[in-house]
């Protein structure tokens, strides 16, 4: 389920994808036995619910993940990575953060953390893995200011205290949360402008789970076409013939799975 973009909202704060990968995902078909595929002008997150994946990319890395662990790659001018996911039962999270002007043209590089800080909050057990919260900062490395929370949440209302100058969503995992006065059921998001100080998140009995993300708003205005994140389409366009010609732009990954070859932007003419 992609929950985000969508037509109502591209961007909170940097963060501009959010996959939810189910349970029956890693079956048929399988999105995380996915081939070497390139990226630019973006980091992703990949955050586990549930199972074990594989990540390798053109740097030369070569990271299991698990849940409570977190894979951060970050593009910036061009990397290739493929994703294995172990046996089923596998579930997670998908996260792509937008880099700003100022380091979407730098190096690629990755980090793995297998320890994240956690803080207990009002009826809920919080794992920062972005940004901090009440004291539980993150070594995560960022380009803009994030906050990136896994919530365990029990039955009652947990106030989570938030900075007023982000933008912040929630994103259900396991059961509805009452988001201030609204409902949002796991598929969908729950969007909270700047201005907030306090973020109420109520589960009724049985407990939930939901990420919160925020961020200050990025404040430029992004172009997102399949695995590009860019300002414009000449630089899409110049990625995807990078990626077609087999260029050095991207690397190598040292994986037995199938490249996966760039559909045509579609604004390109069809060849003759």
């Amino acid at each position: 389920a992609r929950v985000m973009p969508t037509k109502g909202r591209r961007t909170v704060g940097a963060w501009c994808f959010v996959d939810l990968m189910g349970p029956m995902d890693a079956v048929e078909p399988d999105p995380l036995e996915v081939g070497p595929h390139p990226h630019i002008g973006l980091s992703t997150l990949t955050w586990l619910l549930e199972g074990e994946a594989l990540h390798t990319d053109s740097l030369g890395t070569e990271q299991p993940i698990r849940p409570g662990q977190l894979n951060l790659m970050t593009a910036g001018h061009g990397i290739a990575h493929a994703e294995l996911a172990a046996e089923p039962p596998f579930s997670g999270v998908q996260l792509w953060v937008a880099q700003p002007e100022a380091t979407r043209h730098g190096e690629a590089r990755f980090e793995h953390l297998d320890a994240l800080p956690q803080v207990a909050i009002d009826h809920a057990e919080a794992l920062v893995f972005v940004g901090a919260l009440e004291g539980a900062a993150s070594p995560a490395r960022t380009d803009t200011e994030l906050l990136g929370v896994d919530l365990q949440l029990r039955h009652g209302v947990t106030v989570v205290p938030t900075d007023p100058a982000f933008e912040l969503a929630v994103v259900p995992l396991e059961g509805t949360v009452k988001v201030g006065e609204a409902i949002v059921e796991p598929g969908w998001i729950g969007l909270v402008p700047c201005g907030v100080d306090e973020l109420p998140l109520e589960v009724q009995h049985g407990g939930g789970r939901a990420l919160v993300l925020g961020g200050v708003p990025l404040g430029e205005r992004i172009q997102m076409w399949w695995n590009f994140v860019a300002r414009d389409r000449d630089e899409i366009t110049e990625a995807y013939h990078h990626w077609r010609d087999r260029t050095d732009r991207f690397g190598a990954v040292p994986s037995t799975l199938e490249r996966i070859e760039a559909p045509a932007p579609p604004w390109l003419a069809p060849p003759r």
